[in-house]
This record gives structure tokens, sequence and C-alpha cells, in this order.
């Protein structure tokens, strides 16, 4: 009966526990006019989006991601300003506050990573050329 008791401690003690890694976050992005904003409500228009971030510098293009089927906001969106110093601003300005009811987050946005060039397979055989053997 000891050993099963030692057991279980050594089972359930604090020292045998290892918590798991700490996952590493990712990257900031370099300063560029493109923000990405994320948060945003389902009500968030582009127009919206626009209006919010036009007051702390000059935006050259305002889009709100939108699901193709319902028409409505997917959360997240991109404004790009004329000039970083502006961007800078913009991420300063709206980064934590309320838009359309709902804390929205402003961040430089990443550059798209360059697509995969995929594996060419084999090229089919035609049908000639195969054998069938019965």
């Amino acid at each position: 009966m000891a050993a099963v008791r030692s057991g279980f401690r050594r089972l359930f003690s604090i020292s045998a526990f290892t918590p798991p890694p700490v996952a590493a976050a990712a990257p900031k992005a370099d300063p560029s006019p493109n923000l990405f904003v994320s948060g945003l409500s389902k009500r968030t228009t582009t127009e919206g989006l626009r209006k919010a971030f036009e007051q702390f510098g000059q935006v050259m293009h305002a889009r709100v991601v939108t699901d193709r089927v319902s028409g409505y906001s997917k959360g997240f969106g991109f404004v790009r300003y004329a000039t970083v110093e502006e961007a800078a601003k913009g991420i300063e300005g709206m980064d934590g506050k309320f838009l359309d009811g709902w804390v929205i987050f402003a961040e430089y946005a990443r550059p798209r990573p360059p697509p995969q060039q995929e594996t060419p397979s084999p090229a089919p055989q035609s049908w000639e050329s195969q054998s069938w053997s019965q």
C-alpha cells in the first residue's frame, strides 16, 4: 500500500509536472503604409472603415473582407495610407478603440508569403498506351 501511495505522490507532485512550451509569438511586421485591422463587427463596411481611419491621414485604400455567401464582414480588413508616418498615427489612434460597438486592433500588415511551387505530377498515360493482360 505504501508503494502505491508513493507512486501516486510522484505522479501528482509538482516536480513531475512539466508545463507545455510557450508558443512563440508571431513576429511583428516591418513598418509599412499597409495596416491589418482585426476585430471588426459584421456590420462594419468598407466605407465605415475608411471614415474611421481617415481622421489620422490620407487613406489610399480600405477594404473589409467579406463572406462570399452572406456578404457580411469576416471580421478583418486592410487600410493603406499614403505614408508610413500616417499609418503609425492610424495604429496609435485606432488600436484598441471601438468601431461599430466592437474593439478593433490595428497593426502593420505582413507581406504575403510567396506562393509555393507545386511539384508537377507525372502526366497521365493515355488508354491506348496501357497494356491490358488477361
